[in-house]
């Protein structure tokens, strides 16, 4: 039986194919877990400034003090430098991992080194083995590689399998790690960092418990919070359309980026819509383990064998409503079959969806406007719509038969400095937009987030909150920045951030006296801040710089709901965060501690 607080930390190389374990409370007291405990592992394995697909590199994967005891704390935390960026790389996800690995006895789990052979590790409780991947190594679909893992390896609903499609093979800097089926470590390139290490997969499972301290006073806490969760409207919201249900909410309010962000909205949106594909697809809801919730929704897709009458191949397709935005009205999708056949061939490869959507939506506009040409795209002639040529291209990204399409692999940005466009390439600090053109908040949380990503600090949702009356630039940044702070505790517990208007910081400071854990709300709020410098720190000493960010031109051409975003507004804002970043962690521009 595992404490309360996570201590262990498994560490795994896999050039000498050796493990230990070190006990690590230290790092667990003073941090929690899960994000504040990755930054300081990560900050202490990893080499200043090396190469993100080099042996160096170091993936940490870590949980929390409520996972496996409290409902929705479901998320595990990978951090790891982004092959994307360049930069810190962060990614959450859920499925089985948090519950594996914490049941498995371990707080994080550290992977070194690279593998001369392409390996899948297999943890169950304290052995780890090292298992020969030649055999599923080129595997076209990811989906296939899970199949023969779930058949091979034990621990049947005590275990999560992380793997990674051809995208992580052939190191496609945005290529992701499927966790189960339906979840993704999806952002900043982490499915690259495991083809660079010959890693096809990581097994854990485990079926060990978790004490606690006050065995009452945690069932009367954890009732509470199941109550919570599952009266709230926002959970009644997810699970019953998931989260697909923004895309008619932000199409009514202009700020669903269409068409590579050249609109606002688009006229097929309820075609696209959560509403519309539960009417019309959805097949069954599943869950994260330990998630009331059930917010993933499956879609089904019947298509007919070309010379068997009544006959079909039926495929069941995760989606969310950042793929719908990313691979739909980015890309002009007419009706929501297309969009899921195009996001299951993206999930087959192990690509980022959000990524690639916006890699093809910037060829779409480049082609249009002569910048490439169709034979940079080995005779692929992308139109907004048109979903068979977004097949090939998508295709054409993992095989790479042009420099265009190896250019593609490495995201927007790098393609457009390359080849032009850079207007256009909706990428900030490298990492390319969320579905959110909601105001100078959802921007600056972009541009200025730690891992660039909308859930750092829910710019979106601070936006939709101050139309009509856009806060002064001070006060946004003082804003978003509070946000965030707090959000380094949510991720260090870890819990998923749609159940963050449950998990106050009372009903927090609450669930963890039971775990032997006393920390008032000052506390809380105190160690995001603390966390919240940590991370920055070592962002900062990976060589990001505040000073050097930009925005770029497209964000200022389109209304928004707060109505055309000025750049004059946007300089300021940037000011206010380059001041707070260098403030808070202490140091200058030069990189050097300030007194």
């Amino acid at each position: 039986m595992s404490e309360p607080i996570p201590r262990k930390v498994l560490y795994i190389d896999l050039s000498s194919k050796r493990y230990w374990v070190e006990d690590r409370l230290d790092l667990f007291e003073e941090y929690l877990g899960g994000t504040g405990v990755a930054t300081k592992l990560l900050e202490e394995e990893l080499p200043r400034n090396v190469d993100p697909l080099g042996p160096e590199n170091v993936i940490v994967f870590a949980v929390g003090p409520f996972n496996a005891l409290y409902p929705t704390a479901s998320k595990t935390v990978a951090m790891f430098k982004s092959p994307h960026t360049g930069n810190l790389g962060e990614s959450h996800a859920g499925g089985r991992s948090a519950v594996a690995i914490r049941l498995a006895g371990y707080g994080a789990i550290v992977i070194k080194g690279a593998s001369d052979l392409p390996v899948w590790v297999s943890v169950h409780g304290d052995k780890v083995y090292f298992r020969d991947a030649r055999a599923i190594w080129g595997m076209t679909s990811s989906h296939t590689v899970g199949r023969i893992l779930r058949e091979v390896e034990p621990g049947s609903g005590v275990r999560t399998i992380m793997r990674i499609g051809r995208a992580g093979e052939r190191m496609i800097s945005y290529a992701n790690v499927i966790t189960e089926t339906y979840r993704h470590f999806g952002r900043l390139g982490l499915g690259a960092v495991f083809g660079s290490k010959k890693l096809k997969a990581l097994v854990v499972s485990g079926k060990g418990s978790v004490r606690v301290v006050d065995r009452k006073a945690y069932r009367e806490v954890y009732d509470k919070i199941f109550k919570l969760i599952v009266d709230s409207p926002l959970m009644k919201k997810y699970h019953e359309i998931g989260t697909p249900i923004n895309v008619r909410v932000l199409n009514a309010l202009g700020a669903l980026p269409s068409l590579n962000l050249q609109k606002a909205s688009i006229d097929s949106a309820d075609a696209i819509s959560g509403e519309y594909i539960a009417t019309n697809y959805l097949g069954r809801r599943v869950s994260c383990a330990h998630c009331p919730v059930a917010c993933i929704h499956l879609a089904v897709v019947r298509e007919p064998y070309e010379e068997e009458p009544y006959f079909y191949k039926t495929t069941f397709i995760g989606y969310d409503y950042e793929p719908i935005y990313a691979l739909g009205s980015m890309l002009g999708a007419g009706e929501a079959r297309d969009v899921l056949r195009l996001i299951d061939l993206v999930d087959s490869y192990g690509l980022d969806a959000m990524t690639t959507g916006v890699v093809l939506a910037w060829a779409t506009e480049a082609l249009s406007r002569g910048i490439i040409s169709e034979k940079d795209l080995a005779g692929v002639k992308l139109r907004w719509g048109d979903y068979n040529a977004y097949m090939k291209a998508v295709q054409y990204i993992v095989e790479q038969p042009t420099e265009l399409y190896r250019d593609l692999a490495r995201g927007a940005l790098y393609a457009a400095r390359k080849w032009g466009g850079e207007d256009f390439a909706l990428s900030f600090g490298g990492n390319e937009m969320a579905g959110y053109h909601t105001g100078p908040a959802a921007y600056a949380n972009f541009a200025f987030g730690a891992r660039h990503s909308h859930l750092d600090s829910a710019g979106y949702d601070l936006d939709q909150e101050t139309i009509g009356r856009t806060p002064e630039p001070g006060e946004l940044v003082r804003r978003l920045y509070e946000e965030e702070s707090w959000r380094q505790v949510l991720t260090s517990l870890v819990v998923c951030l749609f159940a963050r208007k449950v998990y106050k910081p009372e009903v927090v400071s609450e669930a963890l006296k039971p775990l032997g854990i006393e920390m008032s709300v000052d506390d809380l709020y105190s160690l995001g801040r603390k966390i919240y410098r940590e991370k920055y720190r070592l962002k900062l000493r990976e060589g990001f710089r505040p000073e050097d960010v930009s925005f770029p031109r497209r964000i200022f051409e389109t209304p928004t709901p707060h109505g055309l975003l000025s750049p004059e507004y946007m300089e300021k804002v940037k000011l206010e965060y380059v001041r707070l970043i260098r403030e808070v962690t202490g140091e200058g521009a030069s990189g050097h501690h300030d007194g």
